[in-house]
């Protein structure tokens, strides 16, 4: 893929954010090898729109996307959900704010992840149990394909950061996401984790729903893209 796919003509409207990523998601039932792969181009796409060549990649570009909002809530049983608050006609991504930051910064996309797989989930990941253990898996793929692309983490191996904890500081994440994404990217023999972290049952506010959460102490973070405000809500 190449800058010229983000081209277009005078005649020619520039689809949303959201609608060229969700543009990927095949018309078809795909494996689950085949929504990584999406989830990849996905965050490769992400990542070209807005012109995004270093890292450490920003979470804050998810502040410039229209029709979103990013709360950090104290107290959260979950790293995060999302939802869609059709009163503020807004998706909400809320984030464990008790959290590290690079876990927060991981989290944010692992969420938007979510949002972009909604309604298609099916294609994506099939039914049933084993279906949301695979939609929270690409997430996570996603999640680390955006902050530690392919590309810039071969860059930044070629140039002798090789490190788990050198890596981290250059990409600002976690020495454990580092380590899935370099076995993920064949730069390590380490096997990939899959194990989930702090996920909830359909039931309860999680990942997978985008029910509303209960209350809890939120902040939250908009974008005037000229400048950033963090905000208490009452």
């Amino acid at each position: 893929m190449s800058d010229n796919d983000e081209q277009t003509t005078a005649n020619e409207p520039r689809q949303s954010v959201l609608a060229s990523l969700r543009a990927f998601i095949p018309q078809r039932d795909a494996t689950f090898i085949e929504a990584l792969r999406v989830a990849e181009l996905q965050a490769h796409r992400l990542l070209i729109r807005f012109g995004i060549t270093a890292a450490p990649v920003s979470d804050d570009l998810l502040l410039d996307l229209p029709r979103m909002t990013v709360e950090y809530v104290h107290a959260m049983p979950t790293s995060g959900c999302s939802f869609w608050a059709a009163e503020h006609r807004s998706w909400i991504i809320q984030i464990n704010a008790d959290e590290p930051a690079t876990r927060q910064r991981f989290t944010a996309f692992h969420e938007y992840k979510h949002i972009i797989d909604h309604g298609r989930t099916s294609e994506l990941y099939g039914s049933g149990p084993a279906a949301l253990r695979r939609a929270e898996q690409a997430a996570d793929y996603f999640a680390g394909c955006v902050l530690m692309p392919r590309s810039m983490l071969k860059r930044a191996w070629g140039y002798g950061v090789q490190s788990p904890d050198d890596l981290a500081q250059a990409f600002d994440v976690s020495a454990v996401a580092v380590s899935v994404r370099l076995a993920q990217t064949g730069l390590s023999d380490q096997p990939v984790r899959c194990t989930q972290v702090a996920t909830a049952t359909p039931s309860t506010p999680g990942r997978t729903s985008y029910r509303r959460p209960r209350q809890f102490p939120t902040y939250q973070r908009q974008s005037a893209h000229t400048h950033r405000v963090l905000l208490e809500i009452t």
